[in-house]
């Protein structure tokens, strides 16, 4: 061997040329490997390569030199020199001679790098020279037939590496290895210094066995502060670091999937490394890639680097698909609570994979891997101390360190007060953290037994979210409250608050009695949040408002029977009552009777009550539904105070708001409601009912009285006065004056009404009072009853009642019924009517007069009439009365042609319609000298009829001719004064 051949690299140089001589398919295929790596696989990786090279060289502490000089660059490191294995190595394609141990480079062909920027590397090292020539390769080629033709082809492409010569040279001092590159012409040698500048530092980290890598002026050197922290010490600047390394060995089932040589290599080695600031603060990362222990192209957005012996493709930019990746990416996931637990506790949730789309498939597996370990890992530090899982913890939706303190030992797993801050929210979310908002907070100091002077603390913790969350305020109001009974409820809004500067306290009133269900803050937790949440400050009139009282104000009348001492409640509300304004439910307050029983408030009389005047005695007493107060009680008490809470000295007013069904305390209310239902249903039940009590209790004799007592309070007067009112349609049907109720008498002033109803005798009642009890002052049918009594007083023979009162009288009937205000089918027919003269007939003989012009030829005794045609419905009559109409009982045809003229030609007609300011018809008229109807019995002359064809016929007659005229136009009204116009044109001036 030749002395400057120091690694036998002619050997390998024949041994290459043979194969390729003998095959030159072999050529071709040594050709594009090499073509692929350096196109494909390790383009933009040399100085990775150089500098994995140079770890494996150096073992630990090793140096990494870059430098340019005259075009050529030059890359020097520390560590094994070069050995004839090595070239051999770097001649060959995947073929290392790293078989053993953690050795980065495994296939061999990281040196392919070189070609990127050289086509004539060589590598010289304190033990020889090894040199790789584009050129000399391919005038060696050139010489072999087959390879030459496959050369030509190839555009003069040869496999640089395949092929080395000795070359002579030192490495620099204080280095055992250099690569030299002559640059090619289009390499831009700034812009590649540039580029691993950049890398530098990261190389520092991902490759423990360097400690220094130089670029032309710049240093960068690693420092280790301890076994978790190191510095890469930078010309412009220092990063920090912390880490967490791990390692272990493969089993055999994760091996099986390799090749031969990398199955030797069942070591894995992994790294988990953050950057720090200044200050050993975590800097998130937000993208980076995955380093095998060098970058790869496997994009991760994990907060932390990942450096890990993960099994990578030929070309070391992909995770080579296999069981021991999955296994070696499984380790780094158990590995990464580790590392977070290495920060300090406020930082940690930094560290953690925030939700978002996954980069690349090892991305999704570490993120989900990492974000399941750490959910189940205790890292977190919880407020007792400890630290715990978060899926064992929870996190207030509220920063409040004091809340956090009270509730450490309340809420198992609570984490530390800072973490409730937003900057922890989105982490801690992924990490499905259960968060305690308002509600969560209720519910976890419900049941618990504390001292009034903790739940102060807490109400007062729970102050500021209050105010700045509507939400949490609502939340808040089913918070425990202690009371001062020594009990502890849930519920603000019905807790009652001690007024602590009172003298005496209101609450002291009631604090001697058993009232179940009266809550009464107890005074060391009275805070002012409790009254923002709904609870009420214990003054007269917020005690009075405690349903608990109410409720024993209701019960207590029972109580009483049932033998429990309810005088000193009855004095304690009366205390308060008199600070306050009474409550309608406080007459249900048990008061002594002058028996020594007990009754309702608002069923006992004051001993000089002025409703004992006119109330029937058998109803007041120890039977009776009213009772007259205690005298000695009655006389402890103001009586305004008395009467505010229901104790009664005259008529008591009871008013209900928007009622839906009739009240039973009120006598024949049903028969009302369903009277005034039927009248208007559209508007019913009504907005209100206001009704007058114990009217049924009243004397018969002192009904004038009881009416006085009523005209003079004004509630009751009011009541009187209310539209539709009850009170009045009671006392108008049972009320007695003078022996019969109210409805059946008139006012005296009332001569409308004369001779259907008497006069009211003199109960010492002026007319208002009277017209307020329900004594007629108008002819009005409100009701059947009304109609009932009105149609026996019109057939009644003893009566003497005038035409026309009898004409209103059938007229407000018939209105009745088309009214629908009563129903012709609950009244029984009369026997006796009263005819249009006045007289009483059979019903058998009478008919209704339906038609005017019917008049003429029917015996006026027989009529039954309702007033003028446009005011009365005669059919409604007809139905109440069960009377036949009279155009039904009498068919009459004109007899005689007559003389048809339309009504504007008619003399006279004309002038008068336009002074009494009537329409003037346009129809037509006939007119005869003398007009007579015909019907079965016979002939009969009339001033004018209305055929049922609508034709109008008259006599030429002032009186016929009005009466026609009157009936086109629709003035029936106007009818006398046209008979006036129509006879004498100067009766201008009398009308006027």
């Amino acid at each position: 061997m030749n002395e400057t051949d120091v690694f036998g690299t002619a050997e390998l140089r024949r041994a290459v040329l043979q194969s390729w001589e003998a095959s030159p398919t072999r050529f071709r295929e040594d050709a594009n490997a090499e073509e692929d790596l350096r196109l494909g696989g390790y383009r933009d990786r040399l100085l990775v390569e150089l500098a994995q090279n140079a770890a494996d060289a150096a073992g630990t502490g090793g140096a990494l030199r870059v430098e340019l000089s005259g075009g050529e660059l030059r890359v020097a490191n520390t560590g094994a020199p070069l050995t004839a294995d090595g070239v051999a190595a770097l001649a060959s394609l995947r073929a290392s001679a790293k078989r053993e141990g953690t050795s980065i480079g495994r296939f061999g062909v990281g040196f392919a790098a070189v070609l990127a920027v050289s086509d004539e590397p060589s590598v010289v090292s304190t033990t020889g020279g090894v040199a790789f020539s584009a050129a000399r390769t391919r005038d060696a080629v050139a010489q072999l037939p087959g390879p030459a033709e496959e050369l030509a082809k190839r555009s003069g492409e040869v496999p640089v590496l395949r092929l080395p010569w000795p070359v002579v040279g030192q490495p620099p001092a204080g280095f055992d290895t250099e690569v030299r590159l002559p640059l090619r012409a289009d390499v831009d040698a700034d812009a590649l210094l540039a580029e691993f500048t950049d890398q530098a530092p990261d190389l520092l980290l991902a490759l423990p066995a360097l400690s220094e890598i130089s670029i032309g002026a710049q240093t960068w050197r690693r420092e280790d502060l301890d076994a978790d922290r190191l510095v890469v010490h930078g010309p412009v600047r220092s990063d920090r670091w912390l880490v967490h390394r791990a390692s272990g060995t493969l089993g055999e089932a994760a091996l099986a999937g390799l090749g031969v040589e990398a199955r030797h290599a069942a070591e894995w080695r992994l790294t988990w490394a953050v950057p720090l600031d200044d200050d050993g603060t975590p800097i998130p990362l937000a993208e980076d890639v995955l380093h095998a222990p060098t970058p790869t192209e496997e994009r991760l957005s994990l907060p932390a680097r990942l450096l890990a012996s993960v099994p990578v493709e030929p070309d070391r930019r992909r995770v080579a698909a296999s069981a021991a990746a999955d296994s070696v990416l499984t380790f780094a996931t158990e590995c990464y609570p580790a590392l977070v637990e290495k920060i300090e506790p406020e930082h940690r949730t930094a560290l953690v994979p925030l939700a978002g789309f996954p980069l690349s498939d090892v991305d999704d597996k570490l993120r989900q891997g990492v974000t399941d370990r750490l959910r189940v890992s205790a890292w977190l530090p919880a407020a007792n101390g400890k630290p715990v899982a978060p899926l064992e913890s929870r996190v207030l939706e509220y920063v409040s360190p004091e809340l956090v303190e009270l509730l450490a030992d309340v809420v198992p797993g609570l984490l530390e007060a800072d973490f409730a801050d937003a900057s922890h929210r989105r982490s801690l979310l992924v990490l499905e953290v259960r968060r305690l908002a308002a509600a969560e907070i209720v519910e976890a100091v419900t049941g618990l037994q504390r001292p009034p002077h903790w739940w102060y603390r807490l109400y007062d913790a729970l102050t500021p979210i209050e105010g700045a969350d509507p939400v949490a305020r609502e939340e808040f109001t089913a918070l425990p409250v202690p009371l001062a009974d020594g009990r502890t409820v849930s519920g603000v809004r019905d807790v009652l608050l001690s007024q602590r500067d009172a003298d005496p306290d209101p609450a002291a009133v009631l604090s001697t009695l058993d009232i179940s269900g009266l809550r009464i803050a107890h005074p060391d937790a009275t805070h002012p949040l409790l009254e923002k949440l709904g609870a009420h400050p214990a003054g007269p009139a917020e005690l009075l408002d405690a349903p608990s009282l109410e409720d024993a104000v209701r019960s207590s009348v029972s109580d009483a029977r049932a033998g429990v001492d309810v005088r000193p409640l009855a004095e304690a509300v009366l205390q308060l009552v008199s600070n306050t304004y009474p409550r309608e439910w406080l007459g249900a307050l048990a008061l002594p009777d002058e028996t020594g029983d007990f009754r309702r408030a608002d069923e006992l009389l004051l001993p000089e009550a002025a409703l004992l005047e006119v109330l029937d005695e058998q109803y007041i007493g120890e039977d009776g539904p009213l009772a007259v107060l205690d005298e000695d009680f009655a006389a402890e008490w103001s009586t305004e105070l008395l009467r505010s809470i229901g104790v009664l000295d005259t008529f008591a007013v009871q008013v209900e708001e928007d009622p839906l069904e009739p009240d039973e305390d009120f006598p024949d209310i049903h028969l009302w409601w369903a009277e005034q239902e039927a009248a208007q249903p559209e508007s019913w039940p009504p907005p209100r009912f206001v009704g007058i009590r114990d009217l049924d209790l009243v004397a018969d004799e002192a009904w004038p009285a009881a009416l006085r007592l009523l005209a003079q309070h004004p509630e009751t007067l009011r009541a009187l006065r209310e539209p539709r009112s009850y009170s009045v349609w009671w006392i108008e049907r049972y009320a007695l004056l003078a022996g019969a109720p109210p409805r059946t008498w008139r006012l005296p002033e009332a001569e409308e009404l004369a001779g259907l109803y008497d006069p009211v005798p003199d109960v010492d009642l002026d007319a208002e009072h009277l017209r307020l009890a329900g004594v007629r002052d108008e002819l009005k049918v409100e009701d059947t009853d009304d109609a009932a009594d009105l149609l026996e007083r019109l057939g009644d023979p003893d009566r003497t009642v005038r035409a026309g009162t009898a004409l209103r009288a059938h007229q407000a009937l018939a209105e009745a019924v088309a009214c629908r205000t009563i129903d012709p089918s609950e009244i029984d027919p009369p026997e006796m009517v009263r005819s249009v003269s006045g007289a009483v007939v059979s019903t058998g003989r009478a008919v209704v007069l339906d038609e005017p012009w019917m008049l003429s030829v029917v015996e006026a005794p027989l009529v039954i009439a309702g007033g003028s045609p446009d005011q009365f419905d005669a059919e409604a009559l007809a139905e109440l009365l069960d009377l036949p109409l009279a155009s039904e009982e009498n068919t009459m045809q004109v007899v005689g042609e007559g003389r048809t003229q339309r009504w504007p030609e008619v003399a006279r007609v004309p002038a008068s319609c336009e002074l009494l300011g009537i329409p003037l018809p346009t129809g037509q008229i006939t007119l005869h000298d003398s007009l007579r109807v015909r019907s079965s019995a016979g002939e009969q002359r009339v001033h004018w009829w209305v055929e049922n064809t609508g034709g109008v016929h008259a006599e030429r007659t002032p009186d016929g001719l009005a009466r026609a005229l009157a009936w086109a136009a629709g003035a029936w009204h106007e009818r006398f004064a046209l008979t006036a116009l129509l006879a004498d044109p100067e009766a201008t001036t009398l009308l006027r």
